[in-house]
């Protein structure tokens, strides 16, 4: 009799699995996963954690009054990073660089090699202006070096330069400990979980300033994008 009914627990088990499958399978698409076994673990736990989440909602300043949750996102955003510049600067006291923005773009450039000046402008998300001034300081302090690009003669590429790598490794281990201090006392699934959402804004905002759109055309570029019901 046990043996029965254990086989009709698993039956059911069965059932259901197939079910969700068949779910996943009608909506992977349009969520953006990929139609194989990683693509449905993830699909499984981001639909279990939005569950949780939808019965477990934080409170937060203002909830109760009709402050939305972007407005809380938007303001927490804006706080980590004044924390992290704040942070940032406290690394560099004492050393030969200026602002975070030069340690960065010396990281940058020993992680991912030589590349162009508006290659490494784009991957820091800034204004051609912005970004050169930054260069030319690294430039003069002798961090970097530009060669002519192969594939284009009117085009310069830079690396780090053996300077440049002194100066970054003289400077890393405060750089390590503010970039720890960062995150905070998030545990080590939470450090994932940030990275897996934070992630996902970073891709619906990056094709959109790639664009290079003027001021006025920028949050109308964006709006179009947004995915979910909007304020009128």
């Amino acid at each position: 009799m046990y043996y029965f009914k254990k086989k009709v627990m698993n039956y059911r088990l069965l059932q259901e699995v197939i079910s969700l499958v068949e779910t996943f399978e009608n909506h992977h698409e349009e969520q953006n996963h990929s139609p194989d076994i990683a693509g449905f673990k993830r699909w499984l736990y981001e639909s279990h954690i939005q569950t949780e989440l939808s019965t477990m909602e934080p409170e937060w300043e203002g909830k109760t009054k009709g402050r939305s949750p972007e407005s809380v996102i938007n303001t927490l955003l804006v706080h980590l990073n004044r924390y992290a510049r704040t942070y940032s600067k406290s690394a560099i006291v004492g050393s030969d660089f200026s602002t975070q923005e030069e340690f960065i773009y010396l990281i940058n450039l020993r992680a991912f090699g030589a590349m162009t000046k508006m290659q490494l402008i784009k991957k820091n998300i800034q204004e051609k202006p912005v970004g050169m001034q930054i260069i030319n300081r690294l430039l003069k302090q002798g961090w970097i070096i530009q060669t002519d690009s192969e594939s284009d003669k009117r085009s310069k590429v830079i690396n780090i330069s053996t300077k440049g790598e002194a100066a970054l490794e003289g400077q890393m281990h405060k750089i390590r400990r503010a970039t720890q201090v960062v995150t905070g006392n998030l545990t080590h699934t939470e450090k994932m979980e940030l990275i897996r959402l934070l992630t996902k804004l970073d891709r619906f905002h990056q094709p959109i300033f790639q664009q290079q759109l003027s001021p006025e055309e920028l949050l109308e570029q964006a709006w179009s994008r947004y995915p979910f019901e909007k304020i009128k």
